[in-house]
């Protein structure tokens, strides 16, 4: 169960929106204790996300939730499966698929997650995609390019504030309206259910 840890689910259904480098953040949407901040990715039509909530449960539940890449399509937004790859030390790899909205060809997405553990027991695993990991799958369009980082910063004994950030490259033709919504409703709707079922007594 120890290493168990390090594969996190780390898809929120990552197709649309690499990392590191953005700036300048402006909040789009505040509500339910998160925040969702989004940020110009130099070279990209596609905006960089970030969302922070603090959930009333400790890190070990919240960590739980996200080991269980099977389950995690529960909370992930607009996830449609979800599986384990390989995990080998500090690396695990995911398989995700995600539902598109008409006229939209569903996407799929190939992560490696690297896992770090701070000092302070806080949890941080960057994600990476690799869309050639895996031979594409008949039906889906193979997500281009996915980065950022889950963190789970314990604060006191029942609470952890999670911060989720990502900017994608879906692939293929995406109509902006869609890439617009997405970056709003994928880190929020994905945090606001983590955040309900960590709670749960």
């Amino acid at each position: 169960m120890r290493a168990m840890y390090r594969v996190i689910t780390v898809c929120a259904l990552p197709w649309l929106s690499g990392i590191a480098v953005a700036e300048d953040w402006q909040v789009a949407k505040q509500a339910d204790g998160i925040t969702v901040s989004l940020s110009a990715q130099p070279g990209s039509d596609y905006k960089t996300y970030k969302g922070v909530v603090t959930i009333n449960a400790p890190l070990v539940k919240v960590r739980g939730l996200q080991e269980d890449a099977s389950g995690a399509c529960a909370w992930i937004h607009e996830c449609k499966s979800q599986k384990l790859l390989k995990h080998e030390g500090a690396k695990s790899w995911t398989y995700t698929q995600f539902n598109t909205p008409w006229p939209v060809t569903p996407r799929d997405s190939v992560l490696e997650v690297t896992s770090s553990e701070g000092a302070d027991g806080s949890i941080t695993r960057q994600l990476k995609g690799v869309p050639t990991y895996l031979p594409e799958e008949k039906g889906f369009v193979r997500v281009a390019q996915v980065e950022g980082y889950w963190k789970l910063e314990p604060k006191g004994p029942n609470a952890t504030q999670v911060t989720y950030q990502v900017h994608t490259e879906p692939g293929g033709s995406v109509p902006s309206w869609l890439a617009n919504k997405f970056v709003v409703d994928a880190p929020f709707n994905t945090l606001k259910s983590l955040k309900a079922l960590a709670e749960q007594r």
